[in-house]
């Protein structure tokens, strides 16, 4: 049995602990609001982009018009997997779940005979998959020292895929983050970046009432600029949403780790005063029976 001095430091360990995940739950809850607004006004603007890319490619057909980021290589032998997860932990399963996504279709890949490649931004998923998969890590993307993700940090990675798929290092990209629901619901989304994928929008109500346009220059040239920057758009998209996310699972981290705490204080001290209380009666009935004695 622990002695009462014992007791008292870890009580005061507890205690100090807890002033530190209340102090960071509210630094999360501060940086949650930005990082929500940021994602939520980033959404309309991946959204219009591809509803703009699907009505360009309405108006021309499969042929040598077409972009290579778009057709793609015309296989699906090599998979280039970007998985975005956090810098930092202390975010209960926000990382895991991406990680676990990613995983399962790693595997899944394998089980097809495909070649998979990872591309990793952030520490967190790397630490994870490279359990497994560190042979087919190629490279990660470090993004510790921003302190505010912008759509530099974006390109910088979409120009980076776009030279690996130039060089002839994969067929098919899929981006995996995280989707911001709320502060407790965080989705692991995979989405296909290359080939580009428009049909799910192209059959939806595109806001052009059925008009017919045409482009200069031809549309082939347009998607030549547009698709780059569609992939630069979704990958800042998903690291918003990633940022937000972050957010929602360290606050709510925290604030269960905080609750926790107090728990443990609570029952730290019913066991301090109980010890205590018993060294008390038996220091009172060693006094007594002396007494007693003489």
């Amino acid at each position: 049995m622990a002695s009462l001095k014992d007791l008292r430091n870890r009580i005061a360990s507890v205690k100090a602990t807890q002033k530190i995940t209340k102090a960071m739950q509210m630094v999360a809850a501060a940086k949650l609001r930005r990082a929500q607004e940021a994602a939520e006004a980033a959404r309309p603007y991946s959204e219009r982009m591809a509803t703009v890319l699907a009505n360009v490619t309405r108006t021309i057909s499969s042929g040598s018009d077409v972009p290579a980021l778009m057709g793609g290589t015309g296989k699906d032998a090599v998979h280039l997997l970007v998985v975005c997860t956090a810098e930092r932990g202390l975010c209960g399963g926000f990382n895991s779940q991406i990680a676990r996504l990613a995983r399962d279709h790693v595997r899944h890949l394998l089980a097809e005979g495909k070649t998979v490649k990872i591309l990793c931004v952030g520490k967190k998923g790397f630490d994870i998959l490279r359990r497994d998969f560190s042979a087919m890590i190629i490279d990660r993307v470090d993004l510790r020292e921003v302190k505010q993700i912008g759509f530099a940090n974006a390109d910088a990675i979409a120009h980076k895929v776009i030279a690996l798929f130039n060089e002839g290092e994969f067929d098919v990209c899929t981006l995996f983050y995280s989707q911001f629901k709320s502060v407790i619901s965080q989705v692991p989304t995979a989405h296909q970046l290359i080939p580009l994928k428009t049909e799910a929008v192209a059959e939806e109500d595109t806001g052009t009432d059925g008009a017919i346009y045409e482009y200069e220059p031809d549309a082939g040239e347009i998607l030549g600029d547009l698709i780059p920057r569609n992939i630069a758009v979704q990958i800042f998209h998903a690291l918003l949403e990633n940022a937000a996310g972050e957010m929602g699972a360290k606050m709510s981290a925290m604030d269960n780790a905080t609750r926790n705490a107090g728990d443990m204080i609570d029952r730290l001290s019913i066991t301090y005063n109980r010890q205590r209380q018993a060294q008390i009666t038996k220091e009172l009935i060693e006094i007594i029976s002396g007494a007693e004695a003489l």
